[in-house]
């Protein structure tokens, strides 16, 4: 085994041909031997390289209209021969087999081809058999053959060409490894389109992949590692584009994740704010500037270092509003020129611009690690409208009630469970988060109603006349009456519990009105 190989014949088939000319050239330059195919070789050829082509090399055509071209001994035996076994290099002399020291090779765009919505046999068509073949046996032949699996892998190449002559061994190595994770994640996309296909959701095997956007400092504590990968174009923290701000950390876009997600449920203005993961003030308003005044209005004291989602372009007004108290991340589909030079005067607070919202009905799915495996479920893309409802108490609910209520459930869908939400005015004003108890997420909600109406100036909670929103049903009325006593007039609840009646009851005797969804909407 040699720790520099010299590069003196190189196989290039590519379909991303970005940067390949000037790739090719100084290869050429070097007097490296170009053998090459179809669209890469024209490529080439028309830039004034030296080609020659792979059905010249081999002395085979190529058949079945480009499905086979590389795929025959004088290619695969001239990359896979160990240089350092006497015996593979006499067969090699005895079939007239010329060894390959550099493939350049990424594959058929299948997962284009999928996002743009192609139809069956167009996938089919685009999914690569010579590629990653050549690409495995490159890998796995590392010790004398380096494989570029990519444009951005051009550079070190060259640069390890300019230095010693030939590419290192630890360069090979990390080209074989990223090469192997790219056929896998290839494979992986291929497998799940097929699943889908058979309307299998949740096949028998599964593999992940994605593809690594930064290393971040630390997990969600100093002692942790932790990096960010991206495999879609959903909008969000993954597809945002940060315009300022000192790198996010785990946390920041863990919580942006879950605020950019909350604020895309509503239609009109509406504001997020979010601490360690659970909304602590959502406001739907005429516009976002008044929309933060009532969302900060729900828990001040939580907002202070918090997230804020807006599901809007970010105006001036509401940036400087922002900036002016402690904030990590805004984040938002688009912002004004004013508003970002707002944002810039708080060098710290990052802006994400996102392009758009993501759709909240959208399909999808969910992973959850576990010891010895992980869970997978369905995105919650489920939605209560107005026709959904029903009204099981004697009392029905006004309309102003009605649209309190379904904007106070749709904010319990993203509250850590048990959730208990209380809301007027489409704003939030008590939220109950994460306990083990669905009437203590009610007293805390209400508790928290009552300091911020203290906080605020005001004579009485901010809970009374309110409406309640809980995520899953009401063991017992307990819970109920709790919202009952902060000043709830009206509670949405899913239902379902063997004491519903009792429940029910509990809500005629007080004279609220109680609507059920028919849908649970836990959050862990």
């Amino acid at each position: 085994m040699t720790d520099i190989v010299p590069i003196r014949r190189a196989l290039i088939s590519v379909s991303d041909k970005a940067g390949l000319v000037a790739f090719a050239g100084a290869l050429a330059a070097r007097g490296v031997e170009i053998l090459s195919t179809g669209g890469s070789a024209k490529a080439l050829r028309d830039a004034g390289i030296a080609v020659k082509e792979v059905s010249e090399h081999t002395g085979f055509p190529e058949i079945l209209d480009g499905r086979v071209k590389t795929l025959v001994p004088q290619i695969h035996g001239g990359i896979l021969a160990r240089r350092d076994l006497p015996e593979h290099l006499a067969q090699m002399e005895a079939h007239g087999i010329a060894p390959i020291d550099l493939v350049v090779s990424n594959l058929y765009p299948f997962e284009a081809t999928l996002a743009r919505g192609a139809g069956f046999d167009d996938c089919v068509e685009n999914i690569d058999i010579g590629g990653p073949a050549l690409t495995r046996a490159a890998a796995k032949n590392h010790d004398f053959v380096a494989i570029v699996t990519e444009p951005a892998q051009y550079e070190a190449v060259l640069g390890e060409l300019a230095a010693h002559g030939g590419t290192t061994l630890a360069l090979r190595r990390r080209l074989a490894g990223e090469a192997y994770a790219r056929t896998a994640a290839y494979d992986a996309a291929i497998a799940a389109w097929l699943a889908g296909e058979r309307g299998e959701a949740f096949p028998s095997r599964i593999t992940l992949s994605g593809t690594r956007r930064q290393t971040l400092r630390y997990g969600e504590n100093p002692h942790q590692q932790a990096a960010f990968y991206v495999n879609g174009d959903r909008k969000g923290v993954a597809t945002a584009r940060q315009v300022q701000g000192k790198e996010l950390s785990y946390n920041n876009l863990n919580d942006t994740d879950a605020a950019f997600e909350c604020v895309a449920e509503f239609e009109a203005p509406t504001v997020v704010i979010v601490k360690h993961a659970n909304p602590c003030g959502v406001a739907t308003a005429a516009d976002l500037s008044a929309a933060w005044d009532i969302a900060l209005r729900c828990d001040p004291e939580s907002a202070f270092g918090g997230i804020i989602a807006v599901n809007r372009t970010l105006d001036e007004a509401t940036a400087a509003k922002v900036a002016s108290i402690f904030s990590e991340v805004i984040i938002a589909p688009d912002a004004t020129e004013a508003a970002i030079a707002a944002v810039a005067r708080k060098k710290n607070l990052r802006l994400l611009l996102t392009g758009g919202l993501p759709d909240p009905a959208a399909a999808g799915m969910t992973y959850r690690s576990v010891a010895g495996g992980f869970l997978v479920q369905s995105r919650d893309a489920g939605r209560v409208e107005r026709a959904g409802l029903k009204v099981v108490t004697k009392r029905q609910p006004t309309e102003a009630e009605l649209d309190d209520l379904l904007f106070a459930f749709r904010v319990c869908k993203h509250v850590k469970s048990n959730a208990i939400i209380y809301a007027k005015d489409r704003a939030t004003v008590g939220i109950g988060a994460g306990q083990m108890s669905r009437v203590n997420s009610s007293r805390i909600a209400a508790w928290k109603a009552e300091d911020a109406a203290r906080k605020a100036g005001l004579a009485q909670s901010l809970a009374i006349g309110s409406v309640v929103a809980s995520d899953a049903f009401f063991p017992f009325a307990d819970g109920l009456e709790a919202a009952v006593a902060a000043g709830a007039t009206a509670v949405i609840q899913p239902g379902g519990s063997m004491r519903d009646a009792e429940v029910i009851a509990a809500a005629d005797a007080a004279g609220v009105a109680m609507v059920l969804t028919g849908m649970r909407h836990f959050r862990h």
